[in-house]
């Protein structure tokens, strides 16, 4: 059984849509639903389509209004309340495509909303530049030589300390106001991650960069 959910919300579409069968369950935002018919995504392997319906009214998609689900709470954003409704379907691990993009306040609300997450589910969020999640205190990825790299505190992270980047850390503090590691890059194959508190955003450029000594 598939144990990996795909989320797509009302933020940039995706430019290529990955494989819907590596996928238990499949799921969509209201906003969500107006590109993903547009890019001719398979509608029907949708399990659901979740919101409070004040982009999309699904009156035209009578072939699919079995698989709307209302949710009215305004205390809540649609990505929060899609969350909930594939984690009491049994699934903790999310592919989210669409975080990014449009309206900056969504894109900030997202990332408030993965956080309030962060410790049910396994996150991560795909656009046209790069992926991000949150990352334990103790992190290993390979594979990233000459890829964009940055470190973001969720508010503030201490004793932080990184091997295989350009710019390293030894047990500094990452804050929101006054010290972020953004704009970095791995020069080793693997990149590990030590921290002692906080939250950290961990942002991995998709493409590898030139890098021209002067960055």
């Amino acid at each position: 059984m598939k144990d990996k959910a795909l989320l797509f919300i009302n933020g940039d579409h995706p430019k290529t849509f990955p494989n819907p069968d590596q996928y238990g369950l499949i799921a969509c935002t209201d906003g969500a639903f107006h590109y993903l018919k547009e890019l001719g995504f398979p509608l029907d392997r949708l399990d659901f389509i979740s919101g409070d319906f004040d982009s999309h009214s699904g009156s035209d998609e009578n072939v699919y209004h079995g698989k709307f689900i209302l949710t009215l709470d305004q205390d809540k954003t649609d990505f929060h309340k899609a969350l909930e409704i594939i984690l009491e379907r049994g699934f903790s691990s999310v592919d989210v495509f669409g975080g990014s993009g449009g309206e900056q306040d969504h894109f900030l609300g997202n990332l408030t909303v993965a956080y309030t997450f962060k410790d049910k589910m396994d996150l991560k969020f795909y656009d046209e530049f790069s992926e991000y999640y949150f990352v334990p205190k103790n992190f290993k990825l390979k594979g990233i030589k000459n890829k964009m790299i940055s470190l973001y505190p969720f508010p503030v992270v201490e004793n932080i300390t990184t091997t295989g980047l350009n710019w390293p850390l030894t047990n500094g503090s990452l804050s929101i106001t006054s010290r972020i590691g953004t704009r970095n890059f791995a020069v080793e194959d693997e990149v590990s991650i030590q921290y002692e508190s906080g939250d950290l955003l961990f942002f991995v450029g998709i493409n590898e960069i030139e890098y021209s000594g002067i960055y």
